[in-house]
């Protein structure tokens, strides 16, 4: 089910952003630390195929997303949307 992005919010850590989302995408806490914590997430996995994505948080309406300080804001932003939008 496509997931849509109805607003990105900036996080006090300049490395992390919150994407709301218009639906739940999951109902509890679901943390990776790392993309080997992620095998047996699909969309996890998805998500840390994108260059510079460290850690990934899904809960209730929003992803969390945390990146490497070497990264950039907007390539990442413009991934996550396609990753959300295509699953």
């Amino acid at each position: 089910m496509p997931f849509a992005i109805r607003e990105v919010l900036p996080t006090p850590n300049p490395n992390a952003m919150k994407f709301v989302l218009d639906q739940p995408i999951s109902l509890q806490p679901m943390s990776f630390l790392n993309a080997a914590a992620a095998v047996n997430h699909p969309l996890a996995q998805q998500l840390f195929g994108i260059n510079g994505v460290t850690s990934v948080l899904l809960l209730g309406d929003f992803v969390t997303i945390n990146k490497s300080s070497q990264a950039r804001w907007p390539d990442i932003k413009r991934n996550v949307q396609h990753v959300l939008s295509s699953t």
